[in-house]
């Protein structure tokens, strides 16, 4: 007996029968075949599928490493996705976009960089990266591929992020020049989000004139190019419009501002002082030894001024002649202290932050133990620690190179050595003004700076938020020390204006409120289209676009069913 499975059909075109339409027939008939219109539902689904492939209405996650002129670059990038539609989220996982803006400063922040772009990759995410890493190492394997935004084009964020969403690879690597001088870099007047609404950070030059044997920055951001006064006068005048109370100056070294244009460092100072409201601050950024030296007086001059920190960074790196000259840091170890010594005679109380790299290839036990007697003799409140890392690239890559387990060594006796003392334990019982500015990492405090940038925790009150107080010192530790506000004190409100929202654009324009009137600000956005009198932003003209896509398929429909 036959299973149920036997086939008694030698192919399936048997089981066609003579009642069937011949294939002639069933041809003739699709002739009066009329498409059936699809449901309102499935056009709806198909808005919705379209919508996710547009450039500008995904979600971008950014992550910055580095100094702040880094930061700044990042904030200046955020502010023009923002303004073109991006939502900037800061949870990774519900983010399209990753925006990784890199350090190549030392190896653990690039290894950092590297290891966020393979977690990138695993989890399916577009990736774009800027900052200095692939500005000066684009060919790198594990940057093959990516979407490239340099340190000069963060201006192109928008365009650069919009071909990722679409699968595509840019990169933009170029340098800015004006008749064949080269520029500071992007625009200042572009939109941003600061990452704290109360402090603009502003890059006055990138670049620098060293020639540092070490450095991998150098061969990022290139020699010296500052911007104009004016542009940077103009930038701290709208900061302060949109609520900001303190300003922080930046570059690879402001000490070399305006040699390339024809001015210099302390000119450009005064001329911004004239822009802080009373109570704002300003804080200056890192200076190399051999360009603040000849401006010594007028920098004592302005650190002494009310509205400016009375505080300075210069990186010693090394306290022996021989490493400083092999470095070619370009000064000696008495230059950097004439530099500490001036300011501590003209501007008493000042804090002089440094650096110190450990383990510089050729360094000896007499060269380390100069550089610890460095630390004893001026108990440098703020000391920047590095074990020397060996930059591809570099000079002294080539070197030949200190032992790691020496260069682990020095760098923990020199760490011992700063944490041997502490240097506001003084200071208990002085009654200081401060300025409030952000909140602790633990959250517990606000977080303060006296007129020497010194750290001070004050109770986390919300009308302390960006005023000026005063406060009883009563406890120190290493690197802050703990206020008590003065009860009979009111806290004096610095900015002429209320500050910007966190996430907020900055440059848009929005309506604000200065000394209790409403003025509209005067910047507009750079994404915003004129057409006649009307003015049509981008996220309108994407909407528009959306529609005229609907509308050529319902035509396409219409036509298909006429013809």
């Amino acid at each position: 007996m036959p299973s149920s499975c036997d086939s008694l059909m030698e192919d399936i075109e048997d089981m066609v029968s003579s009642s069937d339409p011949t294939p002639h027939e069933r041809q003739s008939a699709r002739k009066s075949i009329i498409p059936r219109a699809r449901k309102k539902k499935e056009l709806l689904n198909e808005e919705l599928q379209a919508d996710s492939l547009i450039p500008g209405t995904q979600k971008i996650w950014m992550k910055t490493w580095g100094c702040s002129h880094n930061n700044s670059d990042g904030e200046y990038m955020a502010g023009q996705l923002a303004a073109s539609g991006y939502k900037m989220t800061d949870d990774p996982t519900e983010a399209d976009v990753w925006l990784l803006n890199s350090c190549t400063v030392k190896n653990p922040a690039e290894d950092h960089f590297r290891n966020s772009i393979k977690k990138a990759q695993e989890q399916q995410k577009k990736v774009v990266v800027a900052g200095c890493v692939p500005q000066a190492q684009p060919r790198m394997d594990y940057l093959k591929g990516l979407s490239i935004i340099g340190v000069q084009q963060i201006d192109r964020v928008v365009e650069v992020v919009d071909e990722a969403v679409k699968g595509h690879s840019v990169r933009l690597l170029g340098q800015k020049k004006d008749g064949g001088r080269r520029l500071g870099g992007a625009r200042l007047d572009l939109p941003k989000i600061r990452k704290n609404p109360l402090i603009e950070i502003i890059s006055i030059n990138t670049g620098c004139l060293n020639a540092c044997t070490y450095c991998k920055t150098k061969h990022a951001r290139g020699d010296l190019a500052s911007y104009p006064i004016e542009e940077l006068v103009e930038r701290a005048r709208q900061s302060f419009q949109e609520g900001v109370c303190e300003i922080w100056l930046t570059s690879e070294d402001t000490g070399a501002y305006g040699r390339d244009i024809g001015t210099d460092l302390p000119t450009l100072l005064w001329r911004l002082v004239e822009e802080i409201p009373e109570g704002a601050m300003l804080r200056l950024g890192m200076t190399n030894p051999p360009y603040i030296l000849e401006h010594l007086e007028e920098m004592a001059k302005i650190l002494n001024h009310p509205r400016v920190y009375a505080f300075l960074h210069v990186p010693v790196q090394s306290a022996s002649d021989s490493v400083l000259m092999d470095m070619k840091r370009e000064y000696c170890i008495d230059d950097f202290k004439r530099v500490v010594d001036f300011l501590k005679e003209r501007v008493p109380g000042v804090t002089i932050a440094t650096d110190i790299i450990c383990g510089f290839p050729g360094e000896t036990e007499e060269d380390f133990q100069a550089t610890i007697d460095l630390v004893k003799a001026y108990r440098f409140p703020s000391l920047f620690i590095n074990q020397f890392y060996p930059r591809p690239g570099t000079p002294a890559a080539r070197l030949e190179q200190v032992p790691a387990h020496v260069k682990k060594q020095r760098t923990k006796e020199l760490s011992q050595v700063f944490h041997s003392y502490n240097p506001y334990d003084h200071k208990v019982g002085e009654r200081q003004h401060v300025l409030v500015t952000e909140e602790s990492f633990d959250s517990q405090y606000y977080v303060a700076h006296n007129k020497y940038y010194e750290q001070v925790l004050v109770p986390k009150r919300v009308e302390f938020k960006g005023k000026m107080i005063v406060v009883d010192v009563y406890e120190a530790g290493k690197h802050f020390m703990k206020g008590k506000p003065v009860e009979e004190s009111k806290p004096f409100t610095p900015s002429i204006a209320m500050p910007l929202q966190k996430g907020e654009v900055s440059g848009l324009l929005q309506e604000q409120k200065v000394n209790g009137v409403h003025v509209s600000a005067p910047t507009p956005s750079p994404c915003t289209f004129s057409i006649g009198s009307n003015s049509l932003d981008r996220e309108m003209l994407k909407k528009i676009g959306i529609g005229l896509a609907l509308a050529a398929v319902i035509l396409a429909y219409i036509v298909q069913r006429v013809y």
